[in-house]
């Protein structure tokens, strides 16, 4: 484990020593972004949506003491959303999507032998194709968390006052009861730590892959792996030192 753990910090080391050119690495991050957060904006929203819904339904059903004012609901399902679910949940969401998709895409370049040419040229290949992708994740993980934010609270809203468990006005009165700006930090906080990991760790996996398609394969799917492994660990750490 510390052999690996090195070896990811002398990778990271690598990827920052000898960057590109502004324009070429601009160019990249942002053709990254698109793959990364544009192409993933679906799929956060349904799932987003829907926990959202099922949370406010959940959450209704367990609450059938009467001295337990409605707004509750919604003020549950607002302090779920933003300080667990939308970041924790869309990241798992990422790391499946995105992780396998950097650790696939890189892996495939390593046994074709891409990056070998791109070294060959004097190109540092760490720079020019991993970090990229850790900068557009960085930079898209926390507006598809908003996003998962919004939605998640809007779905609570439609499932609660269309199955008739509340009104609308006693979810908008609990989801703006006892509001903490600082929660909203926290969770773009934890967007950006999440972001790293998921990224960084798929890169890794990718860009050692040795072997065939085989090896391809089971480099994505340790990235998606590790990388959730990694999202819960610094999940309860950030949970513990910030909160």
């Amino acid at each position: 484990m510390l052999k690996t753990f090195g070896s990811f910090v002398l990778f990271l080391r690598g990827m920052v020593t000898r960057t590109e050119r502004f324009r070429v690495l601009w160019n990249r991050t942002i053709d990254e972004a698109i793959l990364i957060g544009v192409d993933s904006i679906v799929i956060v929203s349904i799932v987003s949506a829907f926990i959202g819904a099922v949370t406010c339904v959940q959450i209704a059903y367990n609450l059938t003491n009467p001295l337990i004012p409605q707004s509750t609901i919604g003020y549950m399902v607002r302090e779920m959303t933003i300080l667990e679910l939308a970041p924790t949940i869309t990241s798992i969401v990422l790391a499946g999507k995105v992780g396998s998709s950097i650790a696939g895409g890189l892996g495939t370049m390593r046994i074709t032998e891409q990056i070998s040419a791109l070294e060959v040229m004097g190109i540092n290949s760490t720079s020019y194709l991993v970090l990229p992708r850790i900068l557009a994740a960085l930079l898209m993980f926390p507006l598809l968390v908003i996003l998962a934010m919004l939605l998640s609270i809007l779905g609570g809203y439609l499932a609660g006052t269309l199955t008739g468990v509340m009104t609308a006005q006693d979810y908008i009165e609990g989801i703006r009861t006892d509001f903490i700006p600082y929660n909203i930090v926290f969770a773009l906080i934890k967007a950006v730590v999440f972001a790293f990991l998921v990224s960084g760790i798929s890169a890794f996996k990718g860009y050692f892959t040795t072997g065939g398609a085989l090896e391809v394969g089971a480099a994505s799917t340790g990235a998606v792996t590790n990388s959730i492994i990694a999202i819960l660990i610094a999940d309860f750490a950030l949970a513990a030192i910030l909160l």
